[in-house]
């Protein structure tokens, strides 16, 4: 997979998410869609009302479900994309960052500790280790189940987990969780590039996303080889749009 084919995907599913055209997240304009439960959408919650924004560095998505699409039309008329995710009503945003496939880290495994990789079939049987609440749902029933993961062990003990999971056809999200008192000995970072490396070897993409508040989970991401690439708004106050 080069960069191309990688961004391509991702356009084309971000588009059934939010209701536009794969070009229209590299225009630098603010584009209103209307938010509908396409088919192929990736299954989070559909609720109303809806405002959610979308940027990959130029312009943004505004995708706002009917009842208040026009409150969002008057409210970002002839705002930047700065000025837009800086309004007091936008609280909930959160990075994202895509593998750089040109050029990927090295691994170094840390002595001491052995990387697994579990296939979906037996990632269940991992739900009765507790701990890893970031990187395992502990449901089987789960609509984006976990396809993937890599464990770590020390001393017949399981300290580390990053799984990928599947949201659509072609996107997979990493996540991923170390025992605290494993934390800073390189596990976290080395289990995500080997999962990382893993799916694109098998033709998805994987994705990475945190709170822009957790710093450790950021330096994960730019060691296992991640770039920013998308910023998304998935929470606002709706209160203050006076709706």
């Amino acid at each position: 997979m080069d960069k191309n084919e990688m961004m391509n995907k991702v356009f084309h599913q971000l588009a059934l998410d939010y209701n536009c055209l794969p070009e229209d997240f590299l225009k630098d304009e603010i584009i209103f869609t209307e938010a509908k439960a396409l088919e192929g959408r990736r299954p989070y919650p559909f609720f109303t009302p809806r405002l959610e924004l979308i940027t990959f560095g130029s312009g943004v998505v505004v995708n706002a479900s009917g009842d208040i699409i026009d409150r969002a039309k008057s409210i970002f008329k002839n705002k930047s994309a700065f000025e837009i995710f800086n309004m007091p009503f936008v609280c909930g945003v959160n990075p994202y960052f895509l593998p750089n496939l040109s050029d990927r880290p090295i691994l170094r495994h840390t002595e001491g500790f052995e990387f697994k990789f579990i296939e979906k079939s037996e990632i269940s049987k991992l739900y009765s280790q507790k701990g890893f609440e970031f990187a395992l749902q502990y449901d089987v029933h789960s609509l984006h189940p976990e396809q993937l993961a890599v464990i770590v062990i020390t001393k017949d003990t399981i300290v580390g987990v990053a799984s990928a999971v599947s949201e659509c056809k072609t996107l997979w999200q990493i996540n991923v969780d170390v025992l605290p008192q494993f934390r800073g000995n390189n596990l976290a970072t080395t289990a995500v590039s080997m999962l990382t490396n893993e799916v694109l070897k098998r033709g998805y993409v994987p994705y990475y996303s945190t709170s822009i508040d957790n710093i450790f989970s950021l330096r994960v991401a730019a060691k296992s080889g991640y770039l920013p690439s998308w910023a998304h708004c998935y929470r606002t106050r709706m209160d203050l749009l006076n709706v």
